[in-house]
């Protein structure tokens, strides 16, 4: 089936025109550009990803949406996400 290999990344927001501050979830394909997160953390954020993914980002091409914790050293960890099409 093919893939395609994405990292989640958890990007503050503020709106220029509210001043309203807010965290957001998105997927980027590199990985440098991926949060690293803490252990008491990492689960939270790949269960919140992966239900919203699977409800609202399937269709079209998008099949399904796998999430996988990766060791990133000192004690912190990437989400790699795998976004299966078709």
């Amino acid at each position: 089936m093919p893939s395609n290999e994405l990292y989640l990344v958890v990007l503050p927001l503020i709106h220029i025109s509210s001043g309203v501050v807010e965290q957001t979830l998105t997927v980027l394909p590199n990985r440098e550009f991926a949060t690293e997160f803490f252990q008491n953390e990492v689960d939270g954020y790949m269960a919140m990803f992966k239900t919203r993914a699977d409800q609202y980002l399937r269709g079209g091409h998008v099949i399904s949406y796998d999430v996988d914790k990766v060791a990133a050293g000192e004690g912190r960890f990437v989400v790699k996400v795998i976004q299966n099409v078709g």
